[in-house]
């Protein structure tokens, strides 16, 4: 980005961190067994990739839809956390995989 003009939703520090989180869900969701694809896995993935297509489709649209849609996009963010919780309790992932994705959510 130069000289700080958003020339794309791509240039948007928070949808960049969006990518990187539904990266990062992709490979962690990896190990979550196989009995887990349509419920769990498809849950977390969904959720975080809802993230970064909501902050790319408002920032297209009005201020004010921009707004709604990251709001949007902070519940879904919450909702990868709040999976990757379940994930660890039930053992999927260790706590440590739960507390790499918090920087990325946050």
């Amino acid at each position: 980005m130069e000289n700080n003009i958003i020339n794309s939703f791509e240039d948007l520090i928070v949808w960049q961190k969006a990518i990187d989180l539904s990266a990062a869900v992709y490979k962690l969701s990896s190990k979550f067994p196989q009995s887990e694809i349509f419920g769990l896995t498809s849950q977390i993935k969904r959720a975080a990739n809802s993230t970064s297509l909501n902050i790319a489709e408002g920032s297209v649209r009005s201020t004010k839809t921009f707004i709604t849609q990251r709001g949007t996009a902070r519940g879904s963010a919450a909702e990868v956390l709040s999976a990757a919780i379940l994930a660890n309790k039930l053992e999927f992932i260790s706590a440590e995989d739960v507390n790499n994705l918090r920087p990325t959510i946050a």
